[in-house]
């Protein structure tokens, strides 16, 4: 439970200069959940939208304490209104688009990206099928209280899984792929970089 994230495997690692990289690291992420949000890949039944990938990368990359203060900073944003997540836009923000239907799915997050980066601190990141195996489970944790909140705001009797779960794990398979090659591929290019 020791090992290094990717995060701390360049640069300053103490000191004033660690302080630095953890507020660029911080600020860094936030722009980058932020920006994956926003984007959508054509996909049936519905566009994939990169949120949950960038995530539970930020978590596998920056480790359970640098990555929860990441999603709290981005919660925090989006919280204050500014446009920071997938559907949120001029008629929904802020606190008002957090409490609706996606309110579990942001818990999700913060929950998603500490276990990531839980994973990545007991080594999960350097290979292909622990790292599949860790994005699973991270978007299971998205997923559990996402649906529960679904079916708590609007009733268990509504086709909660079509909503919430089924359109999205083809979209949700090929991140998890991606993710479960570019993690270690970035930690064999440090070894390369080290050697």
């Amino acid at each position: 439970m020791n090992r290094n994230v990717l995060a701390e495997a360049f640069g300053a690692n103490e000191g004033a200069a660690l302080r630095l990289k953890q507020v660029a690291l911080v600020v860094l992420g936030i722009a980058v959940l932020a920006a994956a949000a926003k984007i959508k890949v054509p996909m049936w039944p519905v566009p994939i939208t990169m949120g949950t990938f960038a995530v539970l990368t930020v978590g596998a990359a920056y480790g359970p304490r640098l990555g929860l203060v990441t999603i709290l900073g981005y919660m925090i944003i989006g919280a204050l209104g500014f446009d920071v997540f997938a559907g949120s836009s001029a008629e929904a923000f802020g606190i008002e688009y957090m409490m609706g239907g996606t309110g579990g799915y942001l818990v999700g997050y913060v929950l998603a990206t500490f276990a990531l980066g839980v994973l990545a601190r007991a080594g999960w990141d350097r290979s292909a099928p622990k790292m599949a195996g860790a994005m699973l489970l991270g978007n299971v944790i998205i997923y559990v209280p996402g649906l529960i909140w679904l079916g708590m705001l609007y009733g268990w009797d509504k086709p909660i899984l079509e909503w919430g779960l089924t359109p999205f794990l083809v979209g949700d398979a090929i991140k998890l792929a991606l993710a479960a090659v570019i993690l270690p591929l970035a930690w064999k290019l440090v070894g390369r970089a080290r050697g």
